[in-house]
Parts: C-alpha cells; structure tokens; sequence
C-alpha cells in the first residue's frame, strides 16, 4: 500500500454529480437470497469494492455458481442445499458482513466449512452469532479465542425455532440469522435481548428478502419473526450506496456549493439516506427526487452544529465528525457507542485525528463532543478503516497541506474514491 496520499484543496465551490457505487449493504444481501433461491438470478448495480468481492468468493467456496461481469452478476441458486468442496474454508478478508452472513449459510452445510479473516476482522465480535446458531442446532466450533474468528460451522441438526440474540452490538447478527431462515423447516423466531441498534440495516435485510420471495417477516421492538419457505430466483437491481452518497453530499456542506448525486432517490430502502437531513439541520439546502438528491451550502451561511441520535445511521458519524469540525457551534453524537467495534474504534480513533487536526473533541460513553475550531494540516491516520480515509479526507479540501495516511484502504467500498475526489474540485 502506498504511505500517504496529498489532499487537493478546492479552489472554489463546488458544482459537481458523482455517481457513487451500489449499495454494498444491499448487494451482499442479494448475493445471499440469490444463492439460496430456486434458479439463476441475475443482479445488476453491484459496488467493485473488496466487500463484495469477499461476498462471491466466499459463495463460490461454499458451491456457489457466481459469475461475475463488471457491476453485473449471475448465481445460481442452491435452495440451500450447499454443498462445498472438501476443507472449505472462506476468507472474509475484512468484510464482517460476508464472514458474519456466511457463517449463517455455512451452517446450512451437511460438511464443515471454515470462516476466518484478516486480523483486524477476528478481532471484532461474534460470540453472540455463534451461540445464536449452535442454540439452533448448529455446529459451531470455534478455532481460536471463543466467540471470534476463525470458526468452523456445519449443519448438525439445524431446524429453526426460537433463539435469544443481543441488539445492541451488531445489526449483522440478526441480518445473518434472518437470511437463512426461509430455509429452516420451522423458519426462525428471534427474541431481542436489548433495544436494537443500526434498525434501518434489518429493514433492508427483509426489503430485499421480500424481493426474493420470502416474505412475511415480521419485525417488531423486541422480536423478528421469519416464515419457512425458500427464496425465488429473479433480476435485481441494487440502488445507489447511501453511506458512500455521504462523502460527496458533505463536500458540499464544507466547500460551499452544490453536489447531485444521481438515483438516490428519496424512497431509498437505505436509512443512511437520513444523512442528508442532517445536512439540512446544518444550513444546507438539499432536494430529493424519483432521479436524484442534490446538496447545496451557499457559502455565506454558516455551518452550524447539531446535537443528534445517530444509532441508526451510524456508519457515518465519521462523515459528520468531519463535517461538524467546520461548524459555528458544538456538535454532540450520541447513541453510537457499539461503533467501538468497528472496522476501527469510530469514536476514540475519530476523536483523535480530529486532535490532530487541531479540533476540541471529546469522547462520551456513546458518542462524542466536537467543538468549533479551525483545522490545521496533518497526516490522518485511517486505522485501517476505508471511512475513516473518506471521511477525514474531506477537511483536505478546506485545509491545504492534509494528507491520508494508507490511502488504498478505501478500496474495501469504492476503490475509485480519489479520483472523484480529484474530480469534484475541477
């Protein structure tokens, strides 16, 4: 990877439309219902990002047909009889959703299957998946620290019935236990723990179940209710990615001007499309339609701060971090602890590159405190998180002399983001 990566400042507002990659969250959903219907299905609008590379490896490990052309993909659906090779073993690389949703398909196998990842993945949880699964009647045989990857999964005498999951630590949990429970002959009733975090990600799970031909999940405060019945093969086509919308949407905010980002549109299944709401609380203006979402900032109005719940959107509260860093007045996150586990802790490490941005910023047991200052160049380290490069790479177009350490991490969601970074300030 190369070392560090300059930011280009921009010389004037923007005037821009980028076209951002599919949904990583809907692909790697899709991919899964299509590899357990009944038939070929055919998804288009697919993001080229590592995740989704993880997601149809590891399906082709599995015995999944999955071919693969540019945004366009072929899978041959399984019904969920899988069937791996001998000594399968899929490598997640760092995408917690392929090792946490295959874990969930891997132990529809009458074979083991070994799910494992780099190393920043085996150390994020996913204790409470496993026990979920082997409550159910799976195998789960975990091959180092309990409760984390790698592991090795198979069928055992999996059935389905009711099982007891946390909400609070991971939404891909319950997404994981929701894909396959079509497949269970007495389908799947899940008991909720605690309050459920990241809640928009489990309605996307059952939109694009639905789509598939699962439908009638139920999801309530406390539980989440999937029938028995399989998945039907169809063509899908996934919609703009909302949480990678944000970095450009943003960019406006801090520059001044105006960002259009095409088929984003305002019935989005995605929850992250709330983030340009954000925006507007914080002087921009934006518009929404059926073809799009612009966002503007006239640059005579001031950027303020805003105090806000962002458990439900919490993929971007480095997005807004940076965001608030050029704000009037404070900003306050909260609802966000959980986000500790990430592909990075999001809150201590956030709060330190803004530090070291020269910005007041403090860490709360669930969020964080920013207050209003002026940053100053630095070289931002990404902590091996593709947001945290994104994200913090935006003050560089405010503030001359910033760069990005370990650029090349932004390739795990959208490998071409610094050429449309390069190509909005033209």
């Amino acid at each position: 990877m190369s070392r560090s990566r300059a930011i280009r400042p921009a010389q004037r507002p923007l005037d821009a439309t980028v076209v951002v990659p599919g949904s990583k969250s809907i692909a790697n959903r899709a991919l899964v219902c299509a590899a357990l219907a009944n038939g070929r299905s055919a998804l288009s609008g697919l993001p080229d990002g590592d995740d989704t590379a993880a997601m149809s490896a590891g399906l082709a490990a599995l015995g999944i047909g999955v071919s693969l052309d540019g945004d366009r993909a072929e899978v041959d659906g399984s019904e969920g009889a899988i069937r791996p090779g001998p000594d399968a073993t899929i490598d997640s690389a760092l995408a917690g959703t392929t090792s946490r949703f295959l874990t969930a398909v891997g132990a529809l196998s009458e074979t083991p299957v070994v799910i494992d990842g780099g190393a920043p993945l085996r150390r994020r949880p996913m204790g409470a998946l496993h026990d979920a699964l082997a409550h159910l009647g799976a195998t789960v045989e975990p091959l180092g620290e309990p409760g984390h990857l790698p592991v090795r999964v198979c069928r055992g005498e999996l059935v389905g019935g009711t099982v007891a999951v946390t909400g609070d630590v991971s939404s891909q949990f319950l997404t994981a236990l929701m894909l396959i429970g079509p497949l269970l002959p007495q389908g799947l009733h899940v008991e909720l723990t605690t309050d459920l975090v990241s809640r928009p990600y489990v309605a996307i799970t059952a939109s694009v179940m639905a789509a598939f031909g699962a439908v009638g999940v139920h999801i309530g405060d406390r539980e989440v209710i999937v029938p028995a019945g399989g998945y039907r093969a169809l063509d899908y086509v996934v919609e703009p990615d909302a949480s990678s919308a944000s970095y450009p949407l943003a960019a406006a905010a801090i520059c001044g001007g105006r960002v259009h980002v095409p088929a984003l549109a305002a019935e989005s299944l995605q929850g992250d499309v709330r983030f340009v709401s954000l925006l507007e609380q914080m002087g921009c203006t934006a518009t929404r339609t059926a073809l799009g979402t612009t966002v503007e900032r006239d640059r005579g109005v001031a950027l303020r701060g805003v105090r806000v719940d962002m458990s439900d959107v919490s993929d971007l509260v480095p997005t807004l971090a940076v965001v608030a860093a050029f704000a009037t007045t404070p900003t306050e996150i909260s609802g966000v602890g959980f986000i500790r586990t990430k592909e990075s802790n999001r809150i201590d490490d956030v709060v330190g590159e803004l530090a070291r941005l020269g910005i007041a910023a403090e860490a709360l047991p669930d969020g964080m405190r920013i207050q209003p200052g002026q940053p100053v160049a630095a070289e931002v380290q990404t902590h091996h998180d593709h947001r945290l490069a994104m994200a913090f790479a935006l003050a560089g177009l405010l503030v001359p002399g910033l760069s990005v350490a370990d650029p090349d991490v932004v390739s795990k969601s959208w490998p071409a983001y610094w050429s449309m970074l390069d190509g909005i300030i033209r």
